[in-house]
């Protein structure tokens, strides 16, 4: 009794990758970590902040996150962005080190090396749909 009033209420689940999703995300990982790293890399420097583990995830609705941990999460359709939005979700995950939260302080330390950063934004959110779907279009930047 108690297991079905506790899936009831999480609510449905989420459906499950088929093979072909599975098999996308497998062939792009790797070259996500790759540009995440190589990112992560420059842009460190320039903040002097740290950071511990990177993951690339399969997500459906989120491009990064930070944990309180100080680990980053980070879509792998990141490598079908073009570079200035890779940047930016860099760049806005790494000044959550600084700030953890979407406060004004927060802003303004993305805005250091991204005073655009809400028009990245808005292309972001733009093309989030899109990519879910698979389908891959260029961002109105």
């Amino acid at each position: 009794m108690w297991k079905i009033l506790r899936r009831r209420r999480r609510g449905p689940r989420a459906r499950s990758r088929t093979k072909s999703e599975r098999a996308h995300y497998a062939l792009h990982k790797e070259s996500a970590r790759t540009i995440v790293h190589e990112r992560l890399e420059y842009w460190t420097a320039h903040y002097g902040v740290t950071y511990g583990k990177v993951f690339i995830r399969d997500q459906r609705s989120r491009w990064g996150s930070c944990s309180s941990k100080g680990n980053l999460n980070f879509n792998y359709r990141i490598v079908f962005l073009p570079p200035e939005l890779v940047d930016y979700i860099v760049v806005h995950e790494l000044c959550h080190r600084i700030e953890f939260n979407h406060s004004v302080a927060f802003w303004d330390q993305v805005a250091r090396t991204h005073p655009n950063h809400a028009i990245l934004r808005r292309a972001l959110r733009s093309l989030s749909p899109s990519l879910v779907a698979g389908k891959v279009e260029s961002p109105p930047v």
